[in-house]
């Protein structure tokens, strides 16, 4: 069978690949430390677990769930924006859950874009932007992200580009895989950009509440709700990666829009997990406040290694990553296979984000402080 026309200008996701060569190593019994996927080993709260027990339990647990999710879930959506980013949702009409946001950038750009469209994607940034982009036929415009623009958009640059094409830009606050975080007045911009241009802007949010004392959302921007939509996910902020259970929010008519598409393409989220995702975005504070305690000492001994690497961080990073320049004259690929080969260190070179990454590495603060000594004891021999 011939495959369709799409995949030919789509590639397998680096990691997909990368990771079979990493469990060939370890098969072959090498002591691989993984620093380089993003994937929360710590548990999710206890309240989560209790609630998806108990909704395994409930009359019509069991069945098709509404398209929409359960009011109680875009309820808790709607609690949880406005406790934390001060922005006010309805719970009807304004917001959806997804299974996971990477589901949403997908459903986001069936919804808009038609063969041929424009995507402005920031370059580094999150492979999928691209790859989904030309999924559905649009072509990608790379923005450029810089060190030393703090990682921000150039709007004097972005606005010698021809935009008449472009349909979405995807941001990314606080950014993967920089760590950079957006001020208000960035989000402001994104706004007044999108409006002047008539173009969709989409904040991909998961990294907020991630060693960052002050989480923001794009929708805070006055009018932000007319050009502009918000994923948002789970999987990072309460460690529940594996539970595919994430939100999109923004302006009924932008929602709609969405949902023209999600509701072909499944029949409504397990209500148990709808339920554990409930007791969550319930929380307080107290809880990423636990969990960052953790990924600071985790972070401490990245820096750690780092050092030992030769390898210069980034300032006031967020998330759960740590950004790196790696030594002079070398490339991120061949640092990370060097790091592979020699010392069964497994890391993500800052390539596989987009050329601005060149020279750059990831690493993930998702594995236990013990291995990461391990890892420096390997460096330093």
């Amino acid at each position: 069978m011939i495959p369709a026309n799409r995949l030919e200008h789509v590639k397998e996701y680096y990691f997909s690949s990368k990771l079979r060569e990493v469990r060939a190593l370890q098969a072959a019994g090498k002591p691989i430390i993984n620093l380089g996927i993003g994937s929360p080993d710590l548990p999710p709260p206890p309240q989560v677990i209790a609630a998806l027990n108990e909704g395994l339990t409930q009359n019509g647990a069991h069945q098709y769930q509404p398209y929409k999710g359960t009011a109680d879930f875009r309820n808790a959506i709607a609690g949880f924006y406005q406790k934390y980013y001060q922005v006010s949702l309805d719970p009807e009409t304004e917001t959806i859950p997804l299974m996971g946001s990477k589901e949403g950038i997908l459903h986001i750009s069936m919804a808009y874009l038609n063969e041929g469209d424009e995507v402005l994607i920031p370059n580094p940034g999150y492979p999928t932007y691209t790859s989904v982009s030309k999924l559905v036929g649009a072509n990608a415009i790379f923005y450029d992200l810089k060190e030393e623009g703090n990682w921000l958009p150039n709007f004097d640059e972005l606005e010698q580009k021809d935009l008449s094409k472009v349909k979405i830009m995807w941001v990314n606050y606080p950014h993967m895989p920089t760590g950079a975080s957006a001020t208000d007045e960035v989000f402001e911009q994104l706004i007044a950009f999108g409006k002047k241009h008539q173009i969709l802007i989409v904040n991909d949010n998961p990294y907020s509440f991630i060693l960052n004392e002050n989480p923001k959302s794009i929708l805070k921007a006055e009018g932000a709700k007319e050009v502009a939509l918000e994923l948002n996910s789970l999987s990072k902020s309460f460690n529940m990666a594996g539970w595919r259970v994430g939100m999109l929010s923004g302006s009924a008519k932008n929602i709609d829009t969405v949902l023209k598409v999600k509701t072909n393409m499944d029949s409504g989220m397990f209500y148990p997990v709808q339920a554990g995702a409930t007791a969550a975005l319930k929380l307080d504070k107290n809880w990423f406040d636990s969990m960052n305690s953790v990924y600071k000492s985790r972070r401490a001994k990245i820096l750690e290694l780092a050092e030992a690497l030769e390898c210069t961080p980034g300032e006031e990073q967020a998330g759960m990553f740590i950004w790196c320049k790696v030594p002079e004259g070398k490339s991120s690929e061949e640092f990370v296979d060097n790091l592979l080969h020699k010392h069964s260190i497994f890391t993500a070179p800052g390539f596989i984000f987009g050329d601005m990454g060149e020279g750059y590495i990831r690493f993930s603060l998702c594995t236990e402080e013990k291995n990461v000594d391990e890892a420096i004891k390997r460096i330093k021999g």
